[in-house]
């Protein structure tokens, strides 16, 4: 398990900044090489690419509030992921803090509880924490570009009740009026015309879940490029391996000879 700590700056004061933040669907093009796929529900599910030179790879995976407190303006997200190539896995916990600095700008503070496993641990802790610095400071760089260009902050538009219900009790009621009225003419029609039809209806209701999956087609972030991000950290690691070639190369050729 790995600590990490990051902050930056968001130029809005501290109530457009949340609700900027907790809406995932808004914010996911600023997050480099990271695409939302689908949203089922309050589960966000995408996929994160990641490249070091030539040799590239994919994280796909999804994550869900556990925590959101609007009135203290803080959310713990987890989220976890599976290297599709299988070489490891993800897990991380993520709680983000806001904090006003004046009426223009908030500070947001995320702390991340990660655990990796498999080939991509072997970049280790001084690399995974270089990397995620500079990872949150594009973030920000990205999310304070979109604001400026969108001008205001939307306010969130809160969900629509599904208007079924409501429907379903003026029409039981007019059939019902109706059917005393039409005694002998309508006895052939009091069948078709009985609220038995809407009570199927209904049901959809219950199975709201399959309803509330959608897909999102978003644009696809370029793969965070490791070599640029974490820069000297990565070339030591690599250079060991870098030299160990060079002197099989050399034991090689004295062996041809």
């Amino acid at each position: 398990m790995e600590k990490l700590l990051n902050e930056f700056v968001i130029h809005r004061p501290i109530a457009d900044a949340w609700a900027v933040l907790t809406d995932v669907e808004r914010i996911a093009p600023c997050m480099p090489g990271a695409q939302l796929q689908e949203i089922e529900g309050d589960i966000y599910r995408g996929v994160v690419k990641v490249k070091l030179g030539a040799i590239s790879t994919a994280f796909k995976g999804e994550a869900h509030f556990v925590e959101r407190d609007d009135a203290n303006h803080k959310a713990v997200l987890h989220g976890e992921g599976r290297d599709t190539t299988g070489k490891g896995n993800a897990d991380a916990m993520i709680t983000a803090t806001l904090q006003t600095i004046d009426a223009n700008q908030t500070k947001c503070v995320v702390e991340t509880d990660l655990r990796v496993t498999g080939k991509v641990a072997q970049f280790g802790r001084g690399i995974m924490g270089d990397v995620s610095k500079k990872l949150m400071a594009q973030f920000a760089t990205n999310l304070n570009t979109m604001l400026d260009a969108s001008g205001t902050t939307p306010e969130p538009t809160a969900p629509t009740p599904a208007p079924t219900p409501a429907a379903a009790a003026p029409a039981d009621a007019e059939p019902a009026a109706s059917a005393p009225a039409d005694a002998a003419p309508a006895a052939a029609d009091a069948p078709a015309a009985t609220p038995a039809p809407e009570a199927p209806a209904a049901a959809p209701a219950g199975g709201t879940g399959a309803a509330t999956k959608r897909v999102i087609d978003g644009p696809a972030n370029e793969p965070i490029e490791l070599s640029g991000l974490a820069g000297t950290a990565v070339l030591k690691r690599l250079l060991p391996a870098l030299g160990g070639f060079v002197l099989l190369m050399l034991v090689l050729r004295r062996f041809r000879k």
